[in-house]
């Protein structure tokens, strides 16, 4: 990645985490350290890794995206305004009665949400189901010399205790759907606390691997880390690609509150939104 593009991203994440703290303080609202955890993420996949053209939402050749973690919804509209899917002046009605965007993401509340979510362990589902009905299709894309749409599913740590989550796994493994790629934002943390004293996951990636899929792990806030990886899927031909990205809950938010539970509920107070505000815009 040379220098400007990186600049453009680091860019891009600062104001995408100034929309979630002005959401989050205008709204009163929780579930913001999550949102803050997976600003890199989103933004290498829209800005860099991901083929989608905000004045086409519904091209039918787009990648698809699938944000499992809907309430972290705060972080997806923020990264489609600032991609210009719509009008960034539509976030400063965040959970607003008189505003479109609910508190966890819901397709067609605005473009370029692809699946209403919030029910933890539900989007993988969804994003296989996507996956595999592209791969049945695939053969007429190729016939028509079209590229062949390409998913991703976004996942929280704490929603892969659920079951239906590895049944989603267990189905991508042995379909062999080297077209989907997941990417898990492990920020340790989940609703009442560490995710490795509620569920422990670990050895994570030896799970995923043992279900049919590459796994990778990365630093979930390091640009070059991201888009290397991303846009290397899939990374070996027939096997689903994760990516286990390691992040900070609360990464680039109210410092009071970075890296603990907090940051999930608390919205930040006067002072930390100036506080916060005049570090996001250095």
């Amino acid at each position: 990645m040379n220098k400007k593009k990186l600049n453009e991203l680091l860019t891009k994440a600062k104001a995408v985490r100034r929309d979630i703290l002005s959401m989050s303080y205008r709204a009163k609202s929780a579930h913001s350290g999550g949102a803050y955890s997976c600003v890199e993420i989103l933004v290498a996949l829209y800005f860099d890794v991901m083929r989608v053209n905000a004045a086409q939402a519904q091209d039918p050749k787009r990648d698809r995206l699938i944000f499992s973690k809907a309430h972290d919804a705060k972080a997806l509209y923020a990264v489609l305004a600032e991609r210009g899917f719509f009008d960034t002046k539509i976030l400063e009605k965040y959970e607003s009665d008189d505003g479109i965007l609910p508190g966890h993401s819901t397709r067609h509340c605005v473009p370029g949400i692809e699946a209403s979510a919030g029910a933890l362990g539900h989007g993988l589902s969804m994003a296989v189901g996507m996956a595999y009905a592209q791969k049945i299709r695939n053969s007429k894309f190729e016939i028509r010399n079209l590229r062949n749409p390409r998913v991703f599913a976004v996942l929280s740590d704490g929603e892969c205790d659920e079951g239906s989550t590895w049944e989603a796994v267990l189905f991508a493994g042995h379909h062999q759907l080297d077209n989907l790629t997941v990417v898990v934002d492990y920020n340790k943390l989940q609703g009442y606390g560490f995710t490795k004293d509620i569920l422990n996951l670990e050895p994570f990636a030896d799970k995923w691997n043992a279900f049919g899929w590459s796994p990778v792990e990365v630093d979930g806030h390091d640009f070059k880390e991201l888009t290397r990886t991303l846009s290397s899927v899939p990374l070996k031909k027939g096997r689903p690609t994760v990516v286990i990205a390691h992040t900070i809950k609360g990464q680039g938010g109210p410092k009071q509150h970075v890296g603990k539970v907090s940051s999930q509920y608390k919205p930040p107070t006067d002072d930390e939104y100036k506080e916060t505000m005049n570090q996001l815009t250095k």
